[in-house]
């Protein structure tokens, strides 16, 4: 039978959590402090406690204790609007100089007029011309030190935090507690993969090469003074949103997860692929319902909608986290991950 846990079957059975990798050690601890104790938190601890007991109905081995989250709105927050978009939009401004053309060609005449609502009137053509034009004709290095310059002062501009202190604290604590008890931890997200390869070690404890995202071209050059070198191209390799989610995974990983984290519907096929097969299984959804701490949004939201996604939660007994009432904290103090 696949291990899927409905909140009603919940239990409420104490929390044992091993500190000791490789030891009988165990100490009863609380391995998620910033989850309100409930049903929510409970199911997590049981599928934990059920897939690594060894010689239990439900064990699995390390090797396939894999576990896939979403970035954007399930790892950190999405509001106003993705974080990759307001580099992008920076970039627009910082790159002006070289293109004079752009202060009469859409979308970028409006990203320059400061009017993101004209600039984006354009829908995914416009976003995916904002991107070419910002994310490609460079080296993969000088991406990488262009996004981690602009990322260590970038703010959100509604909540004026830095956008490395918008990730959600319990978020961090369960990838920790996740990766204390033999699993393999990794980002699948819509977002691009050199923009997130550049911080998710640093912010998440997630090596680069845990990293799956959208993918632009590559291409190789031998260049005179510098060496090998790879140039990134505008032409895309993946978007990795949707059905391209259980694509990338088996690109990168190669087998399938048991442990998936999302927080929309552009996550829906990663959940189906995560736990409609049989054998254990865990599929959780980051439910926005908290509009003091974060912002509130599901159904009609044009950023992170949740529409099919909370109908197939509540069909396949998936198990929904709502904010507001089960996270003690939503955002890590300030100074800290």
């Amino acid at each position: 039978m696949r291990f899927t846990i409905r909140l009603a079957q919940v239990s409420g059975a104490a929390v044992a959590l091993s500190l000791a990798a490789g030891t009988a050690a165990f100490a009863q601890t609380d391995p998620l402090p910033s989850w309100n104790d409930g049903a929510t938190k409970t199911a997590i601890v049981e599928f934990v406690e059920a897939v690594t007991t060894a010689g239990g109905p439900d064990f699995v081995g390390a090797a396939d204790r894999i576990a896939v989250f979403d970035n954007d709105g399930t790892l950190w927050a999405e509001k106003p609007a993705y974080v990759q978009l307001f580099f992008a939009l920076d970039r627009v401004k910082a790159l002006a100089p070289e293109h004079p053309e752009w202060t009469t060609q859409e979308p970028f005449a409006s990203v320059l007029k400061g009017d993101m609502k004209g600039a984006l009137a354009g829908g995914h053509k416009a976003i995916a011309e904002i991107i070419a034009a910002t994310h490609s004709g460079m080296t993969t290095d000088d991406f990488a030190e262009t996004v981690a310059a602009w990322f260590s002062t970038a703010k959100n501009p509604e909540k004026d935090r830095l956008f490395s202190q918008m990730t959600y604290q319990p978020m961090h604590e369960l990838l920790d507690y996740l990766r204390a008890n033999g699993f393999q931890t990794f980002i699948v997200s819509g977002g691009g993969i050199d923009f997130m390869r550049v911080f998710s070690d640093d912010l998440y404890g997630i090596p680069p090469a845990q990293v799956i995202g959208s993918t632009g071209q590559l291409k190789f050059e031998l260049q005179d003074g510098v060496g090998p070198v790879l140039i990134k191209q505008p032409e895309i390799a993946l978007v990795d949103d949707g059905p391209g989610k259980p694509v990338g995974i088996q690109m990168h990983i190669g087998q399938e997860p048991i442990f998936a984290f999302g927080n929309s519907d552009g996550d829906l096929q990663m959940l189906q692929y995560t736990c409609l097969p049989e054998g254990p299984s865990f599929c959780g959804i980051v439910h926005h319902t908290d509009a003091e701490r974060e912002w509130a949004y599901d159904r009609n939201s044009d950023v992170g909608k949740l529409d099919k996604g909370l109908d197939a939660a509540a069909a396949d007994g998936w198990t929904v986290v709502d904010m507001k009432s089960d996270w003690k904290t939503v955002f890590p103090a300030e100074g800290n991950n």
